[in-house]
């Protein structure tokens, strides 16, 4: 698990990438000389578009087959679209996915996890028709994004692990179809530098670690600034960080197939009991109402 700690204001810095990229990779080498065979890279570590960038893709694919191991890379996607015929702006449009890329110790890109649960106003803008005045803002920040759709598992070996990125992973019912589907390992990956010194750092880094306990899986974080480290099928916490430093945190963890109740039933007993909730609410206005129109007729 590599933490960076990139400034916000440094992430896509143009003269800064290459210092950037060669943080990454030298934390990367050092993570190798410790034994490390799988290495998490945090969301949108890559000053650059990974599959586009020629040199410093290649020489983080070429360090994965060097050193034998799996990465996982933090990166944009863009996805070129072709000219839609009879469009007056004949220009290629493109989409943007922030995505999660898989290099396999070969140095080939693997499958790609695109992020599914994007925010609101920060990556896209919902009922953009109501909301057409806050569109030029958001993209004055940032590309728009478009939101994956498929909960793409990642393989290592004959294992397989899934992936959240930011604050998808406060979504049970995601990581709970991650489980379903059959991943063995939960990593998620994040930029919390948004978040300061305040408490949304702790309270995400404690919303993750719950999600380990409801799968039954390990559970591994890499976070730009903190908070990362890896927590046990128990919420134990293996290992963590501190918050703005820059770390390497290596850890063993294991592969697991067993599956907890939550990951069977899912919200099931939440359900019923919202519906026990609302029965017991009905029942007792109607008690109300047929005491009141008693009381009326006499």
């Amino acid at each position: 698990m590599l933490q960076g700690n990139i400034a916000q204001e440094d992430k896509w810095n143009p003269a800064l990438a290459d210092a950037i990229t060669e943080r990454y990779i030298s934390m990367t080498r050092q993570a190798l000389a410790q034994g490390a065979t799988f290495i998490m890279w945090p969301e949108s570590s890559t000053p650059f578009y990974f599959e586009r960038d020629l040199v410093r893709g290649a020489a983080i694919r070429r360090l994965a087959k060097e050193g034998n191991a799996t990465l996982l890379i933090g990166s944009d996607q863009v996805e070129p679209m072709k000219a839609v015929p009879g469009d007056p702006n004949p220009r290629p449009k493109e989409r943007y996915y922030n995505a999660a890329f898989l290099v396999e110790p070969d140095g080939t890109i693997g499958p790609v996890y695109r992020k599914i649960h994007l925010v609101p106003f920060g990556e896209y803008v919902p009922a953009k028709r109501i909301f057409f005045f806050v569109g030029p803002i958001v993209d004055a920040l940032s590309d728009t994004f478009e939101a994956g759709t498929e909960a793409v598992l990642l393989p290592i070996g004959s294992h397989r692990v899934s992936t959240a990125i930011c604050y998808e992973v406060i979504y049970g019912s995601l990581i709970r179809q991650f489980v379903v589907e059959g991943s063995e390992l939960l990593t998620t990956i994040t930029n919390d530098a948004w978040y300061g010194w305040s408490s949304a750092a702790y309270q995400h880094w404690d919303q993750a670690a719950l999600r380990a306990i409801e799968g039954g899986r390990y559970l591994a974080r890499a976070a730009n600034t903190g908070i990362s480290g890896f927590v046990d099928p128990y919420g134990r916490v293996m290992a963590k960080s501190e918050l703005f430093e820059q770390n390497l945190l290596v850890e063993n963890v294991r592969f697991l197939r067993a599956r907890t109740i939550y990951s069977r039933i899912g919200d099931l007993v939440a359900w019923l009991s919202l519906a026990l909730t609302l029965a017991v609410f009905l029942a007792t206005r109607r008690v109300r109402y047929n005491a009141n129109f008693v009381a009326l007729t006499r």
